[in-house]
């Protein structure tokens, strides 16, 4: 079985920056491809970046594209999100996923899910 738990989530003013974490546990993880996706009151989970774990490839929604960077630390089993510039729109629960696939923006093909970490931007 494979966990994923997140942290970093919290409040922070428009403009600013934060880092968020996916640590990831178990004897059989060896995704293919690892992602964050964010969550919105009231509106449907949403892509926001994805990386494969074995190459350096990785993929971004235009929304978050040029403010927010995904990155890995395969010794320590750990994706993270940097983001920067942040607005009020980027508030959300935001979430990290794995799946054995080839990359997607699509959750259907994540098999494995964090419980999610709170974002707040203040305006």
């Amino acid at each position: 079985q494979v966990q994923l738990v997140e942290s970093g989530g919290g409040l922070v003013q428009a403009g600013g920056s934060l880092r968020l974490s996916c640590a990831a546990s178990g004897r059989t993880f060896s995704p293919v491809t690892m992602a964050w996706f964010r969550q919105a009151p009231g509106k449907e989970r949403e892509f926001v970046a994805a990386i494969y774990w074995s190459v350096h490839s990785t993929y971004y929604a235009d929304s978050v594209k040029g403010r927010f960077t995904i990155s890995r630390d395969n010794a320590k089993n750990t994706m993270y999100l940097q983001m920067n510039s942040l607005k009020p729109e980027d508030t959300a629960v935001y979430y990290c996923a794995a799946s054995p696939r080839t990359l997607s923006v699509r959750s259907e093909s994540y098999q494995y899910w964090g419980q999610g970490t709170q974002v707040t931007v203040s305006s």
